[in-house]
């Protein structure tokens, strides 16, 4: 079974956004999808307050699991790792949208600890920030109504300036738009530009290590 999980987070993408791209990536990839769930529980309530969700994720074993990104199963490090531990101790494959991967039992380590790693610099990078909105969030724009039509064009390789001219709007405004919403890394994960091994290199490389902040004051 195929199954499709969406959970909305002001801080990134709506519901909108997530099923668009989900069911754009399974069109290309010949995917069926056979259930869906939309997860509405607070995003800021922890893995064992979210009892659906358990039940949810406790019954697959041996499915597939098809998401946007590895923010949408949890803001919070901990939950993740416990999430992707239960999955793929239980023989699932979960297909990430957005970097184009795609992990299971068999997969690199490296590839799923890059993963965490990722939102672990989203979670930092907002953290160290204090106050304003967090990277990743994403204000309503008046170019919402057109975000199906831009993603279809975009899939067709059209550039910015033809979008614009068949949308009747301004180019720099919808350029501004489009890499907001980083449309075109989408879309590319989505179509499938460049091959699964690459997707994987991708995400390894955007590993941080540590610094040595003592060292670096030493320096100074």
């Amino acid at each position: 079974m195929t199954v499709s999980y969406i959970r909305p987070d002001k801080d990134f993408d709506g519901v909108y956004e997530q099923l668009k791209l989900i069911n754009g990536y399974a069109d290309q990839k010949g995917i069926a999808i056979h259930e869906e769930l939309v997860d509405q529980t607070s995003q800021n309530k922890r893995l064992l307050d979210r009892h659906e969700v358990v039940r949810f994720f406790r019954s697959l074993d041996g499915d597939t699991l098809i998401i946007y990104d590895t923010w949408t199963l949890s803001s919070y490090i901990e939950d993740v790792v416990q999430m992707f531990s239960c999955l793929l101790k239980n023989n699932n494959t979960i297909h990430f949208v957005k970097p184009g991967v795609i992990i299971d039992r068999k997969s690199d380590t490296m590839v799923v600890l890059g993963l965490i790693d990722q939102l672990r610099q989203v979670l930092q990078d907002d953290a160290k920030k204090g106050i304003g909105r967090p990277r990743g969030s994403k204000s309503s724009s008046k170019f919402d109504i057109h975000l199906e039509h831009i993603i279809d064009l975009l899939k067709k390789r059209k550039s910015v300036s033809e979008i614009a001219r068949v949308l009747g709007v301004s180019r720099s405004s919808l350029k501004d738009y489009i890499e907001s919403r980083e449309l075109k890394e989408v879309v590319s994960g989505v179509i499938g530009i460049g091959d699964d091994a690459d997707a994987e290199a991708t995400v390894i490389g955007t590993i941080r290590c540590p610094i040595d902040e003592s060292k670096m004051r030493e320096n100074i």
